[in-house]
Formats: C-alpha cells, structure tokens, sequence
C-alpha cells in the first residue's frame, strides 16, 4: 500500500504545480483536514472548501512561488513524506526566499485524509516518524 500512497502524493502535488485542480481534488478525501505550521496562526481547515482556503490563505503572501525537486518517501503503512525546495518572492515586498519544506501525508482507501505542511524537513520527518 506504501507504494500506491506515494504515487497518489505525487499524482496530486504534481497537479497542484500545473494547476490541474480536477486531479488534485481526485487525490483529497472530501473531509481531508489541513494543518499549516508555515502561516503564523492558520488553524486548520477541512473538506476541499478548507482546501481552497488554505491555498488562497498560503499564496497571499507571495507575487510568485514554485516548489523544486520534490522527493517522496513513504512514512508507515499509511503516510508519504514530500520534502522539496520552496522558491518565492514576497507580494509587495519583492523579497525572494528560498528554503527547504516538506509535506507530512496520512491516506485512507487511496485518497489523502491529512495533510501537514512544515517550513522545517526535520519537524516534519519527527512528525511522520522518520529520522532525516
């Protein structure tokens, strides 16, 4: 199952780069719950309405971001780690970041019922229960 979890993470990452949101909402259970500890006081939102939120919420920030060289790693029997490159420039500001992020996945019958996004890989590998 491992396996088929990681290629489900990478389906629906590699969609949400190339904005092809029919395939990253195949990817999301419809109560996923998202937990963002990158943006000061997210909270967390649920369903794929949470979804949209979250990604408005974390974009708002930025004039332009991509996300580099992602690499996936299953964490148990039920979990994917993505860790990858985050590149932006700050909306107003012009500040460009770059920096190492990564992504803590839980899936259920094939579809991603949780997702955690860190701005440090090695609180994200604690949180999947992995060592770096």
């Amino acid at each position: 199952m491992s396996e088929a979890n990681v290629e489900t993470v990478r389906r629906g990452f590699v969609a949400v780069v190339a904005e092809d949101w029919p395939t990253v909402l195949a990817t999301l259970d419809p109560q996923i719950e998202i937990l963002d500890y990158d943006v000061p006081d997210a909270g967390t939102y649920h369903g794929h309405e949470g979804f949209w939120a979250w990604l408005e919420n974390w974009g708002a920030g930025w004039d332009e971001w991509r996300l580099d060289d992602p690499v996936f790693r299953p964490a148990g029997e039920d979990g994917v780690i993505a860790v990858f490159r985050t590149v932006a420039k700050g909306k107003g500001s012009g500040i460009e970041i770059e920096r190492d992020d990564a992504i803590v996945y839980r899936l259920q019958e094939g579809q991603i019922v949780r997702l955690e996004y860190f701005n440090d890989q090695a609180k994200a590998f604690e949180a999947a229960g992995l060592s770096v």
